[in-house]
């Protein structure tokens, strides 16, 4: 595996230019801060004595439709790269096709399942073109930032946590061949948990180092994979679980303590190298959260703050002092002077100025797509948000019928624009009854695309919307008007429109500023739905928590006038919301 010809190389352990090195690597994905704010938290992370650092690439965001793609803002990957570099950190990049990541679909985007016969995550031949494709354009980002070239990237990673998904080698090989036919000259790892037959299944060794994800149990783990070695290779944990991420209806925002990850930290450098996950979580703006599915669909919250070393909004903690101490056993900790000046800002509580109806707006947001039957989000070339079915139920009579099939993740069924009922996941099918007392009758259903499941089995099953279609009596209804709401287009809402309570609607408050600085939006007396701050989606909102408010980077704000929206699905509003100097999670 070992090339002399490369400035850093694996033999028995890592080498840097020929002398041995030990990496400290902290987690921060780009996409999970605002621009402004890298230069601050990599600061934090070299203060730390961390010499890397580590990021994900997420496919969804770079070519969020195909053959369409983004390198600018919050996705300026070279950007991020460069500013890591000019600071003395080397990089360990993770391009997967797939990061898991608690991230939207883990990653890959929405539109590779309008191929109806697609197979993610195998050696099924137009995905791997697909990526293929995808690589070209992504690899010329950072090509040439290599450390071979000069540039801070010294390792990437072979998809993710393969072995807990399948076992098809041949895959690992192609997407490891596609790396290096599009440059990668940096040596190459994979990663998975040291557990059952994970590394069996995930690893690669001839091509890639194996390393482990896991938060615990350092020794036991490490024994194990010097047996998986058979040979002097080095140790590392790719992903060195420091915290655990929430989501909706959490009875806790979850923690854990410093002294005992700090005990784990210190195993792991005594043997090996690290990377720990996460140094510092960010947010999940927009509709960017995941999903994880067991018995049921668990939605990620909007913060992403993951109990890190550095909080969501960048506050160093003490996890963060805890591992500082251990680190300066191992290397000099750098003097580091902060350069960007984060403040924190309680503006107060603001009222609503005006409200519509989204059953007054929804011609102004989307056109309508025809059809015999619903179509679903990938159908309509959706990639997240809500889709509005209306269709004309006909004459009064009584509804002894009513069933949703093959509808994800959230539905909410309106008669006449009266709400009925909400449906959730496992209650979908469930058969409803009811009276239609109008001579004609419109039905509209709004649902929620909660967040594609991004880990195990479920992922080849994630379409949104309504797949199958609604029984109605016992047969399935033909005749539907389909609206894509996105929710990237509000600057179309018209707020002299029909408000009607208990709908879904939207909310615009101003909030007026003389000095701009971090805050934090608390939605308490609102339902569910999402925020957004100038135009810009800071992500979805629900009472049930463990989240209660919404960060709000001082970036995105400005001096005067800020108009902010939400919109809430539940008909649940309050005539106010407020702006907090704190997260509210315990921090």
């Amino acid at each position: 595996m070992q090339d002399h010809n490369q400035a850093f190389t694996i033999g028995d352990q890592f080498y840097l230019h020929d002398k041995q090195f030990k990496i400290i690597s902290g987690a921060i994905h780009y996409y999970r801060v605002v621009p402004e704010y890298w230069q601050d938290r990599l600061e934090k992370l070299k203060a730390l004595g961390c010499n890397t650092v580590e990021t994900y690439v997420p496919w969804n965001m770079h070519e969020p439709r195909e053959g369409e793609y983004h390198f600018a803002g919050m996705y300026d990957i070279r950007a991020f790269i460069q500013t890591a570099g000019k600071l003395g950190l080397y990089v360990i990049l993770r391009p997967s096709p797939y990061i898991c990541a608690e991230w939207e679909f883990g990653g890959l985007p929405f539109w590779l399942l309008r191929d109806g016969d697609m197979k993610l995550r195998f050696s099924y031949q137009p995905y791997l073109d697909k990526i293929d494709r995808y690589y070209e354009r992504l690899f010329a980002e950072f090509r040439d930032m290599q450390i071979a070239d000069g540039g801070p990237i010294i390792l990437m990673q072979v998809e993710n946590e393969y072995g807990g998904y399948a076992n098809d080698k041949a895959y690992l090989h192609a997407l490891a061949e596609l790396m290096t036919k599009h440059g990668a000259n940096v040596p190459l790892v994979t990663s998975d948990g040291p557990w059952h037959d994970l590394l069996d299944n995930g690893s690669i060794q001839e091509a890639a180092l194996p390393t482990i994800n896991c938060g615990s149990n350092i020794k036991e783990h490490f024994a194990r994979l010097k047996r998986f070695h058979g040979q002097d290779r080095p140790l590392m944990v790719m992903e060195f679980w420091i915290g655990w991420f929430d989501a909706w209806g959490d009875g806790k925002h979850h923690t854990r303590d410093a002294d005992s990850a700090a005990q784990e930290l210190a195993d792991i450098l005594e043997e090996g190298s690290v990377n720990i996950y996460m140094f510092h979580g960010g947010t999940n703006f927009g509709f960017t959260s995941g999903a994880n599915y067991y018995e049921k669909l668990a939605p990620d919250t909007t913060s992403y703050d993951y109990d890190a070393l550095l909080t969501e909004s960048g506050d160093i903690t003490p996890k963060y002092q805890a591992f500082q101490q251990v680190i300066a056993r191992y290397t000099e900790l750098p003097e580091v002077k902060l350069s960007t000046d984060i403040r924190k800002k309680a503006y107060g509580e603001v009222e609503v100025k005006e409200k519509v109806s989204l059953f007054s707006v929804e011609n102004r947001l989307a056109q309508p797509v025809e059809s015999p039957y619903p179509l679903t989000m990938e159908a309509l070339n959706q990639p997240f948000g809500y889709v509005l079915y209306k269709m004309n139920l006909g004459k009064n009579r009584l509804i002894e019928d009513f069933r949703l099939i093959q509808c994800t993740d959230r539905a909410h069924v309106y008669v006449n624009g009266n709400h009925l009922f909400t449906k959730d996941d496992l209650e979908m099918e469930g058969k409803e009854t009811f009276e239609l007392t109008e001579p004609e009758n419109e039905l509209s259903i709004l649902v929620e695309n909660m967040g594609r499941v991004n880990y195990s089995v479920k992922m080849n099953s994630q379409h949104k919307g309504i797949k199958g279609g609604v029984i109605v009596n016992g047969a399935f209804q033909s005749g539907w008007s389909q609206y894509s709401l996105s929710l990237d287009n509000l600057d179309k809402l018209d707020f002299s429109k029909p408000f009607r309570s208990g709908t879904p609607a939207f909310y615009r408050f101003e909030l007026e500023i003389e000095e701009t600085g971090d805050t934090f939006l608390d939605f308490t007396g609102w339902g569910k739905g999402v925020a957004f701050v100038n135009g810009f989606n800071l992500g979805r909102f629900w009472e049930i928590g463990p989240q209660t408010r919404l960060y709000v980077p001082a970036p995105l704000l400005k001096q005067g006038m800020n108009e902010v929206i939400l919109f809430e699905t539940e008909g649940k509003a309050g005539e106010s919301i407020a702006f907090m100097d704190t997260s509210g999670l315990g921090n």
